[in-house]
């Protein structure tokens, strides 16, 4: 290979390609079956149900990658090597392995397969496992694309952002027309938490879309893809990633906006549904047919397949530095054959599972994210930074647990304990109180 031109120059094309590549990694699973269900539950307190979502999963991934692009992808910087390595680690593996790439196979298959397959209920038993025969050939095709893609990184860029990501903000503009011009129906009323609290239970539902979590791993990749392209200088590359930041989060406000939007006036269609996937199949299936049906397809195993692939490469890539003498090409192997069969356990489950598991680790990462942007006011960097999060831990594994179904009463006056949110009033009053402790000491390298 030859050399590359050092300090090359992002052109106007190329930035437009690496946001649409941004936008395509985060576009996946959750983004396409969280907003209409909760736009349904939110009904008439949808647009403070969508603002709170829109918090987590827009604002606070692009914050995270603003936030990589500041400190050059040395976010943990001040944490203790090994505090870092396993926070680092936990994130990997939840946004990989374990939760997010998984689910973006069962999601493309729920909503961009099943309903073209007919009977779907043949079950391979395997002594006291039962497999979903369908189920475990797609996702087994779907992660052996997602492992070929996976295999070139430094093609990404040209084959996501520029063929892919495209094709799929065209068939994403035109279900959102469609949405605005017929409405299914009439706004109901709101259920559950959000008739009481529409706000914060939409920040925590999003949370679900894993997305601030993925800012992280996402920025560094864009970050080593930039200077596999030439874009040498540290100015030059924070320059290109915010603003890819801002196509990325532009482009996902407009999806989760015409998507609450669809969920809160489904009406009649909604009835029954046990998820968004449900709502979107059922609406173009009425207002489209058949060809609706094949345009959901599409845009579901598009963003799908766009997500995964970033999933498995930003965890490649990492686990590869972790440990250098297993090289990247056998980590994208052995990750999406890992994904493969997590898959298999099934979409409900894994999102039942997820879910404590985002609430304990959600508010470490914010809080992450959120003194990155005033470490030049702390006094001392180092403390501040590890105080802020262990705070931040402690009070995220009491929410985490509360989700889990553990009985937690007799922690119930801390404010936010009821709405899921207790971290998040000692975490800010932590980092106040950072800004007038401790001697200053030099920055980080």
């Amino acid at each position: 290979m030859g050399l590359l031109v050092q300090n090359k120059q992002m052109s106007f094309s190329d930035t437009l390609s690496l946001g649409f590549m941004t936008f395509a990694f985060f576009l996946g699973a959750g983004n396409l079956i969280f907003p209409p269900f909760a736009g349904m539950l939110a009904g008439e307190n949808m647009p403070l149900a969508m603002m709170g979502f829109l918090v987590t999963a827009v604002g606070m991934p692009l914050v995270g990658l603003i936030a990589v692009a500041k400190t050059q992808g040395k976010v943990m910087a001040y944490l203790p090597a090994v505090a870092a390595t396993a926070l680092a680690v936990a994130i990997y593996i939840i946004i990989g392995p374990a939760f997010a790439a998984p689910r973006t196979g069962l999601v493309a298959f729920e909503i961009g397969a099943k309903p073209f397959l007919g009977d779907t209920s043949t079950v391979l038993a395997l002594g006291s496992i039962s497999l979903n025969v369908a189920q475990l050939i797609f996702t087994l095709g779907f992660f052996a694309v997602t492992m070929l893609l996976a295999l070139f990184p430094g093609k990404l860029m040209d084959s996501v952002g520029k063929v892919l990501t495209p094709v799929l903000m065209v068939l994403l503009l035109s279900l959102a027309i469609s949405v605005i011009m017929l409405p299914s129906g009439d706004v109901s009323a709101p259920v559950g938490e959000y008739a009481s609290s529409p706000l914060i239970k939409g920040v925590i539902e999003g949370y679900n879309t894993m997305d601030t979590l993925a800012s992280l791993m996402f920025g560094m990749l864009i970050i080593d893809l930039l200077r596999k392209k030439g874009v040498d200088a540290p100015a030059d590359q924070t320059r290109a990633l915010v603003r890819a930041a801002f196509i990325a989060a532009s482009g996902l406000a407009f999806v989760y906006i015409s998507l609450f939007f669809l969920g809160a006036t489904a009406g009649d269609i909604a009835q029954g549904a046990e998820n968004g996937g449900q709502i979107l199949t059922r609406y173009v299936d009425r207002e489209f047919g058949t060809l609706g049906a094949l345009l959901l397809s599409t845009v579901v195993s598009l963003a799908c397949l766009t997500t995964a692939v970033g999933l498995v490469s930003a965890c490649s890539d990492y686990f590869n530095e972790l440990f250098p003498r297993i090289k990247y090409r056998q980590f994208v192997i052995l990750f999406s054959i890992i994904c493969a069969v997590v898959a298999n356990v099934g979409l409900t489950q894994l999102i039942s599972v997820s879910i404590p598991v985002l609430v304990s680790v959600y508010p470490v990462v914010i809080a992450l994210v959120a003194v990155t942007f005033i470490t030049q006011y702390l006094p001392n960097p180092k403390v501040s930074h590890r105080l802020v999060l262990a705070v931040a831990l402690l009070f995220g594994a009491i929410d985490g647990l509360k989700a889990a179904g553990m009985n937690m009463e007799s922690l119930s006056f801390m404010p936010l304990y009821a709405e899921g949110m207790a971290w998040l009033l000692p975490t800010a009053v932590t980092m106040v109180i950072c800004l007038f402790i401790g001697k200053r000491t030099p920055a980080a390298a």
